[in-house]
């Protein structure tokens, strides 16, 4: 057993409900959206045509919970830490498991994320930052169907050298957000600095650092707000899931 199947086994098992950022290096994390079939078209299409936001891993079966071209084995009604459910765009509650949400039309995507990468750049000499945010911005995505809304990002504070490090070594990552997306004034692209999703309010940046931001797979959890599909189901921000990839072969050489 992996330390990727011994982490989702803790989580099925309910002993491990916390976050999974930073934790289990070398494996590829993922975001989750659960959408009926219906709508599964609609958001495959939205996922083409935003590749930094929403990077598709895996897209399961019909009815089927277990990706297994990516975690054989594991279940996406268990297997995470914590669970969005939204109904007609409102987010309604927030679950530890969501076996009794999953029907026979229910379709699973699972998209990467820049969690992955992390022990790639502490390799590479930019350490983890103290804290990563999730944060809304102005910068709409292209629509599809009823999928729409403003792309959120994922902050961490770099050096200036580090943020050049990190723009170069992450661009080798496409199925895990890429590059980033914006480095420096997060006025430009409407950071809302102040009202993060995830992670503490920023009253100010330490003068030594610039902040550098990446596409974030909580991207659709907007689009779910923006175009209230009936039932979509999300990872909570944060608590992802953790795949058997290997993140450095999950990547350009």
């Amino acid at each position: 057993m992996n330390n990727a199947q011994k982490a989702r086994q803790e989580i099925r098992d309910g002993r491990w409900m916390g976050p999974t950022v930073y934790q289990v290096p070398g494996f590829v994390q993922c975001n989750l959206v659960v959408l009926p079939k219906n709508e599964a078209y609609d958001f495959l299409v939205y996922c083409q045509r935003n590749p930094r936001a929403c990077p598709v891993i895996e897209v399961t079966d019909p009815g089927n919970p277990e990706p297994v071209r990516s975690a054989p084995g594991a279940d996406l009604r268990t297997d995470l830490p914590r669970y969005n459910v939204f109904r007609n765009g409102a987010l309604e509650t927030d679950e530890v498991e969501i076996t009794d949400l999953w029907t026979r039309n229910s379709v699973g995507f699972l998209i990467g994320s820049s969690l992955t990468f992390d022990e790639a750049l502490a390799r590479a000499g930019v350490p983890k930052s103290e804290e990563v945010w999730v944060l809304n911005t102005t910068k709409e995505t292209f629509p599809a169907g009823r999928f729409s809304g403003t792309l959120v990002v994922t902050m961490r504070w770099m050096t200036a050298e580090q943020a050049v490090i990190a723009t170069q070594l992450t661009s080798r990552f496409p199925y895990n957000h890429g590059a980033p997306v914006h480095v420096g004034d997060p006025e430009a692209i409407g950071a809302d600095l102040q009202n993060p999703i995830y992670g503490e309010p920023v009253r100010a940046i330490p003068k030594t650092v610039m902040p550098v931001f990446w596409a974030c797979g909580v991207t659709p959890q907007k689009a779910a707000l923006r175009g209230k599909p009936p039932l979509m189901i999300t990872h909570a921000p944060g608590h992802g899931f953790i795949t058997d990839l290997l993140a450095d072969r999950v990547c350009i050489p």
